[in-house]
């Protein structure tokens, strides 16, 4: 018996496999880059002063966030643990009707970078393995630009690979979504499959 079969006759276990690697491997490389860049960044430059790239520009500065983007929910950092936890499980579940190569980027983007900070909530000071506050570690932030000379608000927040990840991810999300390209492959207002 035949499997199910997607247009131009590629079957769809084979296609959502394809797919699945990819958002798999680029979530892979997007985690592997994140955790790299916060190890060499903390042995090079934690405790001391900005590593000036450009100047007025970027430079590199650590810090340890204990909340979101803007330093929102300083202190809440369990309550962004479990939203991070959240989003890695509502992505595994939404892979399983994947059917567009979009999406995929889409997905591999927003999963490395959940998991890049959601690595820093539970393993980094001061939570961690035999320490009594568990889900509560800080990320790791070091990207920063146009320090001190950011338009309309005082300052750019620091970032991290990670952070990038989930921003470029949302916004591609909001794009796909905005173009009628869903999960599964199809285009809202469309017949037939879109990439």
């Amino acid at each position: 018996m035949r499997g199910l079969q997607a247009e131009g006759g590629t079957p769809v276990g084979g296609r959502r496999g394809r797919l699945a690697a990819v958002l798999v491997g680029l979530a892979v490389v997007i985690y592997a880059a994140d955790l790299i860049t916060k190890t060499l960044v903390l042995r090079a430059l934690e405790g001391k002063p900005p590593l000036v790239v450009i100047e007025g520009v970027l430079q590199f500065r650590v810090i340890f966030n204990s909340g979101a983007a803007f330093s929102i929910g300083t202190g809440m950092t369990i309550v962004f643990t479990f939203i991070a936890v959240g989003v890695v499980v509502a992505i595994i579940r939404t892979a399983r009707k994947l059917g567009s190569v979009p999406w995929a980027l889409t997905l591999g983007l927003l999963l490395g970078g959940a998991l890049g900070n959601l690595t820093d909530r539970l393993l980094r000071y001061p939570s961690g393995i035999g320490r009594d506050t568990q889900f509560q570690g800080h990320v790791v932030d070091f990207v920063e630009v146009l320090p001190g000379r950011f338009p309309v608000i005082d300052y750019f927040p620091v970032f991290n690979i990670a952070d990038s990840a989930i921003v470029c991810g949302g916004i591609l999300a909001v794009v796909l979504a905005w173009r009628g390209y869903q999960i599964d492959g199809t285009r809202e207002g469309k017949s037939g499959r879109a990439a």
